[in-house]
């Protein structure tokens, strides 16, 4: 059977048991007909780039299907029914990897001690609105130095 991705994205009302009463219900399903879950990830509550059906965050979950075209067809349409679920995005795949995948590898890292990388851009340039050039001064102008250099002839 061939083998799909399916990341589902979730209304942040619900916790995190709902989201995986969603996987649940999809396992059943694709186990009466021939198909499985062969991996199953909760990334937890994010922040959506733009705002969805008035949400500005959200439950992710990444689903690895191996399931027939019809079943898969029929999952799809079960989700996008649910009120819960706000987007979903399925690929087919050659295969699903077992490790972790880069979204929850990222989240288990410690993000507090930082290193080199972190938030300090260097001092702070003195006053409130200096970029840190020299200023110049009124008469350091273009206009005014070209007047001074060409001094004009007094009329007699």
């Amino acid at each position: 059977m061939p083998l799909y991705e399916t990341v589902l994205i979730a209304r942040n009302d619900i916790n995190q048991q709902q989201v995986e009463a969603i996987a649940e219900g999809i396992k059943t399903y694709l186990e009466g007909e021939n198909g499985s879950i062969k991996k199953q990830e909760y990334w937890g509550l994010r922040s959506l780039a733009y705002r969805i059906k008035k949400n500005r965050k959200a439950h992710y979950m990444l689903l690895g299907l191996d399931a027939t075209a019809p079943a898969l067809k029929e999952v799809e349409r079960q989700l996008a029914l649910n009120e819960d679920v706000l987007r979903v995005l399925t690929l087919r795949v050659e295969e699903i990897d077992d490790t972790p995948s880069p979204v929850l590898s990222r989240k288990g890292d410690d993000r507090g001690d930082r290193g080199d990388r972190g938030n300090f851009r260097g001092p702070k340039p003195s006053g409130r609105f200096e970029s840190g050039r020299p200023r110049r001064s009124y008469d350091d102008r273009e206009e005014y130095r070209a007047r001074d250099d060409n001094p004009e002839p007094k009329a007699e």
